[in-house]
């Protein structure tokens, strides 16, 4: 019984003697910590000599709680159970094409100007003890996480990411990349930063901050919240959505044939340039506020149209119609038929096209003087060409009026070009379209024009009516052409003969002069002889003497008798006539019997 007794009392002491070692190495083995590759060792102490101060939630000096400190990978001993817990996390791994924001439970105190903690030398957040030491505040960070693998103390830094964004009230597609398209223009809205100053609306562009990606570099530059006057540019961009908010919109395209002038509402202090002849606006160099001097040439440019606006104005020929029809550009869409009252009183419409041009260098003046090319045709163009054919209808008939359009027309291109090139516009030329008279005054001169053209109608028929008689006199003619073809040939020799009758006859007629001619010469010779014969006679014998004796000598000569061959008596009882007759009878018979 004893012996029983003593060999249980051993086998009890050897027993308590194993028992304390394994409790001692389990106690040894529990205030052992591993820590793999892929964790982070988050320490929290559970007792301290020192409390932490109030408003304080991690321990930078061995209090009670959190600690800043982290356990990097490793074998760690010396954290006894009962004083210390380490909670083993997973790194935090940020992947390709995503962002990590961060919200810091301890720190300074954020001032109320800004509403995101600044950004500090802490190691991208792995350093808790330095964020706290470089005066990082508390609350949501500037700071952002790029893609890859940080060992964070979840306790004093919680991540968001895109898988955990909806835990925070956001979206994942906010914690991605930015990316702008290559056609388009990214406009930022930044949402810390100083106040924009009075009389602004856009922030100014502040250098250094590697385009809103580095947001201390632009808060410490200066940058002001809001609506920015930089943009982003097509790419890729680590943007916290916390801190600038970004709006893409597309690239101002400038057609050809166009030109952009720019209207700038930030910018340096509106200086004006346009010199001292253009008195009707004010024009400024790029990059100031105002209307820039030169303007955008045909292609893409990178333009924030929140801040500016860019005034599309062709320079190709523009044309307006003051009609039913409408050109493409839509500038005339209000313009329509021009309504006239002539000098006689009446009333009709007239279509008017306009053809314009503004050149290149000279928009950014038209823009400065009217605003847009829209004002220019309501505000200027428009009354311009109305009044004028209001105008000058008043001085001409409603018949006149039509009957002169061509004239109207010249007179309209001259006094149009003279009255928009003062607004530097150039006026191609002036169309007068369809003129649309009243009804009434149109009815006559229709009923005019079909009464002329019933008469041309019968003139023309007539006519027909004369060729047609023609046509059957040529044909009868051509029956007997024959007939006229020997007729025409017995004419000729008609006329031939009569040619030939009257060279005869002509000669003739001057041989019958010449021989009379001769003649006369002759008897003018034999009487200038006579004549001096006669003078010479008279001289001898006398004039008495010389004509007794031309006288007998004539009588003998031409034998005349002096006795007659019958001679009547008038004796008493006898007829003396009958006598006579008788005797001239037996004479007569007497000579026919010899």
């Amino acid at each position: 019984m004893n012996i029983m007794f003593a060999v249980s009392g051993s086998w009890f002491g050897v027993g308590w003697y194993w028992y304390g070692l394994v409790l001692a190495c389990l106690i040894l083995v529990s205030c052992l910590v591993l820590i793999r590759e892929r964790q982070v060792g988050i320490v929290v102490k559970r007792f301290s000599q020192h409390s932490l101060a109030p408003g304080r939630f991690v321990a930078l000096d061995g209090e009670a709680g959190y600690q800043a400190d982290t356990l990097a990978p490793g074998l760690y001993f010396g954290y006894w159970p009962w004083q210390y817990r380490v909670i083993k996390v997973p790194v935090t791994v940020v992947p390709q094409g995503e962002i990590a924001l961060v919200i810091a439970a301890d720190g300074t105190a954020m001032t109320t100007e800004h509403i995101l903690g600044k950004c500090v030398e802490c190691d991208c957040f792995q350093d808790a003890r330095k964020f706290m030491l470089n005066g990082g505040e508390k609350g949501r960070q500037l700071g952002i996480l790029t893609a890859g693998t940080y060992r964070i103390n979840t306790a004093m830094f919680a991540v968001i990411n895109a898988a955990t964004a909806h835990e925070h009230g956001m979206i994942s597609e906010q914690l991605l990349l930015q990316r702008v398209e290559s056609d388009k223009v990214g406009i930022v809205t930044a949402l810390d930063g100083r106040p924009i100053e009075a009389g602004e609306i856009a922030g100014p562009v502040i250098a250094g901050h590697e385009n809103f990606q580095n947001g201390q570099a632009f808060l410490t530059g200066g940058g002001r919240r809001g609506l920015q006057d930089q943009v982003l540019l097509s790419g890729s961009w680590n943007l916290n959505p916390w801190f600038v908010q970004v709006e893409q919109v597309p690239m101002v395209q400038i057609p050809i044939g166009s030109v952009g002038v720019v209207i700038s509402f930030v910018g340096k202090a509106h200086e004006d340039v346009s010199g001292l002849d253009f008195k009707h606006g004010d024009l400024v160099n790029v990059g100031h506020k105002g209307v820039w001097v030169t303007p955008l040439y045909p292609g893409k440019h990178p333009i924030n149209t929140r801040i500016m606006k860019v005034e599309l104005v062709p320079t190709t020929n523009i044309v307006l119609n003051w009609a039913q029809r409408t050109e493409a550009h839509n500038y005339d869409a209000k313009l329509s038929s021009i309504t006239v009252r002539s000098k006689d009183g009446f009333a009709f419409n007239i279509d008017v096209s306009q053809i314009i041009h503004v050149g290149a260098l000279d928009a950014p003046k038209v823009i400065s003087r009217v605003g847009s090319m829209q004002n220019l045709v309501d505000h200027v163009l428009q009354p311009i060409v109305g009044n004028y054919f209001r105008n000058s209808a008043q001085d001409f008939t409603a018949l006149d009026f039509l009957s002169a359009r061509s004239h109207r027309q010249l007179d309209a291109a001259a006094h149009i070009r003279a009255a928009i090139g003062t607004y530097d516009v150039q006026a191609i030329d002036s169309l007068i379209g369809d003129i649309n008279p009243p009804a009434e005054l149109m009815q006559t001169q229709t009923d005019r024009k079909i009464a002329e053209e019933q008469r041309k109608t019968y003139q023309v028929q007539e006519a027909a009516q004369i060729q047609r008689q023609q046509l059957v006199r040529q044909t009868s003619l051509a029956d007997i052409q024959q007939q006229v073809v020997g007729a025409e040939q017995g004419v000729n020799i008609a006329e031939l003969q009569a040619g030939a009758n009257v060279k005869q006859a002509t000669g003739e007629a001057e041989a019958t002069r010449l021989h009379a001619l001769g003649e006369a010469e002759a008897i003018r010779a034999t009487g200038q002889a006579k004549a001096e014969a006669y003078r010479v006679g008279v001289a001898a014998i006398g004039a008495q003497g010389y004509t007794v004796m031309q006288l007998m000598q004539i009588v003998g000569e031409r034998n005349v008798r002096i006795v007659p061959d019958v001679a009547v008596t008038g004796a008493t009882g006898s007829t003396g006539l009958v006598d006579g007759l008788l005797g001239v009878m037996l004479k007569e018979q007497y000579k026919k019997a010899a």
